[in-house]
């Protein structure tokens, strides 16, 4: 297990993240970038160790708890990189270039619930089957609604 001061090391590799003091010697780091009100990555990070990353619904972390927290005690130091990478990510404000062709891209939560994007015209709409579920003006609307309702965009082929 990594001690304290080398999960903070760690966690201080990423300069983007800012350290804020919590109680009981706790510590947590906040993405202040993000994309929504969740700005905190790592959560009450304690002396003995133990501490959580956020990482919401991603599916690759079937042990988080319900409110997207993952618990680090035992992570090793590629773990803890990973898992902040992907947390980073997951809270990131960057946005996609489209192509001005049409776009339709799929997306999936975690029960498997798959939702289509479409650029249709000048508009950004979001399909369940062939139900037309929501709307939007840009992009990045879409994208920040299906992020925020669990949604993951699928690779494509």
């Amino acid at each position: 297990m990594l001690t304290f001061e080398e999960k903070e090391a760690i966690i201080q590799e990423f300069k983007e993240l800012t350290r804020k003091e919590v109680s009981l010697k706790r510590v947590n780091y906040h993405y202040e970038e993000s994309l929504y009100e969740k700005t905190t990555v790592v959560y009450h990070l304690h002396p003995n160790g133990n501490g959580f990353v956020y990482v919401g619904d991603l599916v690759q972390y079937e042990e988080a708890n319900d409110k997207g927290m993952l618990n680090i005690r035992e992570a090793t130091a590629d773990e803890l990189r990973q898992t902040i990478k992907d947390s980073i990510a997951y809270l990131a404000t960057e946005e996609e270039e489209v192509a001005l062709e049409e776009v339709e891209e799929e997306w999936k939560n975690k029960e498997n619930s798959k939702l289509t994007l479409l650029q249709e015209d000048e508009m950004w709409n979001i399909y369940h089957g062939y139900n037309l579920e929501e709307s939007f003006g840009s992009y990045s609307e879409a994208k920040a609604y299906l992020l925020e309702e669990g949604f993951r965009k699928v690779a494509s082929k």
